[in-house]
């Protein structure tokens, strides 16, 4: 086998027998599940599903058999943890994604040594009926058994020693004596935090928890400043407001965490303000220098989420999947019928929605960002249904799972606390239906933007529709498109051109398009993040409102954002914090008719696309194919937060999988593009509004003037 993967001139490989044990006709379907789902590793497996072992002669055989696939399993629990059947012998795997010099079997167990050696594999597992033997003899002798045995303790001798070098390397000691530093400084700090402590609570009389919350500020800085300079010295990533940022933001929720605890030992248990103070710091002490160290400063080559991410994938061609635990610490319910996890739930769905007529919505969580296709009755059937539901077991996990079924497709995503985790499960039937577990359900802008828009992007491909991440507006009798990375200015620039230009809104976020180059309105509430603010007239708000908003436009910045998905790459339950933080500090979210006197036009003809970008100001058009790559790669960076990498894959409506879905989405881009002109803006100083409105020979509004430019604080945190 490792003679036949060094030699194989093709992309994937298939390792089968040929004694017809190993059903040959799925061998074509092994490599046509890991092309179209991205996968490495696609095994067969006699333990999952509708999979059976009755080719296994005799109840000795039997008992041998699941006898050396849990000591295999309970000597590698995480690497074998996404197998149920490491002992198979039938499997495919791509080429690329195995290096057969680092394979050293002894005997025919390779998909053991496979797993083993090669951690970061994507693997998927198909259920099938191991045959009976018409002929010959089997391998399984008494000398292999002893080899098999032999080869068990080299492959954990190899990850013994891995384990010993990690934890002896130099890497390690670094970090040890920057725990001590970081030590050294957080000492400093806690003197600083107990002195402004003690000034706010005595001399001058406010509430302990208050004076916290003062203290916490003063001594940040303090940290900060002293971080930079003493712990994490030499080159460092990103810019010092970014860090500066970040490092205030980890503070913000260790103080929200903290508060809580304070006046608990305060007003419960009657420890005294400063002691219970110093407890509180000393607790979160570990977890701050962590985050440090693995995400602020963070300097080493960034993993991609999906590869860190563990991720299990059963899929049974042929039959309904019942599939089993194949995770040693997955102790969840068996799915019913279709994959469905067994949970009490509502079948009322108080909150409908019809999207322009394309797609329905049921839910029974609020979806915000779908309130202005609210409706009070969309027929007796949804295309997608929202429940809040159980998803996952009470037990606690190392780590978060998603588990990815075909057949009919669905995904589970489970976090480290379960239950309490913000979990849920999706059955991609007609209609699709969505379980949330309450948690996630408490915040349904997280459930929103990473899980409902990723499937209703492919609904609408599904009804020959594109879901573009992109704005439009109408200016002139000009529909134009404007697309941009997430955090460019996009925003600002909209608010500017209906302000200043009169131009007439459909979408700021997300826009429908259609074959023909119809933009129909998508008007989501407008996020504000920090560079938007200068495009947002303080008059138009509140003062609490518009204090209030200059912390959540920077907690929801481009240097927010960032700072998440580096935490996403860490092993904590980032759904769940994503969505505790947004209870505590809500995204600065608001309708285009709060912020500008807007009118909302239900569809336009586009005629232009402009790409903008942070760039020397240029204007310059842009060839067909590289404005549709661009188009399809901003969509992309919408839904970069996880677990869409993860659960993308798995996305399957109809006949079409998400290959499939994927290019009959740039194929309906293409066709509504066809005779619209593309051109890409350039400008380091927000200046897009006055090229568009230039370019398309629009003039401003002589009642409306343009946005005071308002101070913003350099840290509003």
């Amino acid at each position: 086998v490792t003679a036949g993967l060094r030699h194989a001139r093709g992309t994937w490989a298939v390792v089968m027998d040929a004694d017809l044990q190993h059903p040959p006709e799925l061998a074509a379907k092994l490599v046509e599940i890991g092309h179209s789902r991205e996968l490495d590793l696609v095994a067969a497996t006699r333990y999952q599903g509708s999979g059976d072992a009755g080719g296994l002669s005799g109840g000795v055989r039997r008992s041998v058999s699941g006898l050396t696939t849990r000591l295999a399993k309970t000597l590698f629990p995480r690497r074998l943890s996404r197998l149920s059947d490491p002992m198979s012998g039938f499997f495919a795997i791509r080429l690329a994604a195995v290096n057969p010099a680092k394979l050293h079997p002894t005997g025919f167990k390779i998909l053991l040594e496979i797993a083993v050696r090669q951690q970061r594999l994507r693997i998927a597992e198909v259920p099938f009926t191991f045959g009976i033997r018409l002929a010959e003899q089997s391998k399984a002798t008494v000398r292999e058994g002893l080899r098999f045995l032999h080869h068990l303790l080299r492959l954990r001798i190899m990850v013994l020693r891995q384990q010993v070098k990690r934890s002896s390397s130099t890497a390690w000691q670094q970090r040890l004596a920057r725990l001590f530093a970081f030590g050294l400084v957080g000492l400093s700090g806690v003197a600083v935090n107990t002195a402004v402590l003690w000034l706010f609570t005595q001399p001058m009389n406010h509430h302990y928890l208050v004076a916290a919350m003062l203290a916490t500020g003063f001594s940040t800085t303090w940290n900060f400043a002293l971080t930079e300079l003493f712990v994490f010295r030499g080159e460092k990533p990103g810019t010092l407001f970014g860090r500066g940022v970040r490092f205030y933001l980890v503070n913000l929720l260790a103080l929200l965490l903290r508060l809580p605890i304070l006046a608990l030992l305060v007003s419960v248990l009657g420890i005294g303000v400063l002691i219970a103070n110093v407890i509180t710091l000393a607790l979160l002490f570990l977890g701050r220098f962590v985050i440090a160290d693995s995400a602020i400063y963070a300097k080493a080559e960034v993993v991609p989420a999906v590869d860190r991410q563990p991720m299990r994938i059963l899929v049974d061609p042929g039959s309904v999947v019942q599939p089993a635990a194949a995770d040693p610490e997955d102790q969840r319910p068996q799915p019913v019928a279709g994959g469905r996890t067994p949970a009490t739930v509502r079948r009322h769905l108080p909150y409908r929605y019809a999207i322009d007529g394309l797609i329905t919505v049921g839910s029974q969580v609020p979806l915000p960002e779908l309130e202005y296709f609210r409706a009070q009755w969309v027929g007796s059937t949804v295309d997608m249904a929202v429940r809040v539901g159980r998803v996952g077991s009470s037990a606690i996990r190392s780590r978060a799972l998603m588990t990815q079924y075909l057949s009919p497709p669905a995904i589970r995503y489970e976090e480290h606390l379960r239950r309490l985790g913000a979990n849920f499960h999706v059955e991609i039937g007609n209609p699709i239906e969505v379980v949330c577990s309450p948690a996630l359900a408490s915040s349904p802008h997280v459930l929103y933007t990473n899980v409902i828009e990723a499937l209703l992007r492919f609904l609408a491909v599904s009804k020959d529709k594109v879901l573009l991440h992109s704005a439009c507006l109408e200016l002139g009798g000009h529909g134009l498109l404007l697309s941009a990375r997430t955090d460019t200015g996009k925003t600002g620039t909209v608010l500017r051109l209906i302000r200043e230009y009169g131009a007439r809104f459909l979408s700021d976020d997300m826009t429908i398009l259609a074959p023909d180059g119809t933009a129909t309105c998508f008007p989501k509430p407008l996020t504000i993040s920090h560079h938007t603010l200068r495009a947002v007239n303080a008059g138009d708000l509140t003062r609490a409102e518009w204090r209030r908003l200059q912390l959540q436009s920077r907690l929801h910045s481009k240097e927010g954002r960032q700072f998440g998905m580096l935490l996403a790459r860490l092993n904590i339950p980032i759904m769940g914090i994503n969505s505790l933080i947004q209870r505590i500090v809500p995204p600065p979210k608001y309708d285009v008719d709060r912020l500008v006197d807007a009118t909302i036009i239900r569809n336009t003809a586009v005629r232009d696309l402009f790409v903008i970008e942070r760039d020397e100001r240029a204007v310059c058009d842009i060839e067909f194919t590289e404005g549709i790559d661009t188009l399809v790669a901003n969509t992309d960076d919408a839904y970069g937060f996880p677990p869409f990498k993860q659960m993308a894959p798995s996305i399957a409506i109809g006949a079409a999988d998400y290959a499939q879905l994927r290019r009959t989405e740039r194929s309906l881009l293409e066709a509504a593009m066809r005779n619209i002109r593309m051109r890409r803006l350039g400008s380091n100083s927000f200046s897009w509004a006055e090229d568009i409105a230039e370019l398309l020979g629009a003039s401003t509004v002589p009642d409306r003037q343009p946005a005071p430019v308002l101070p913003v604080p350099v840290a509003a945190v």
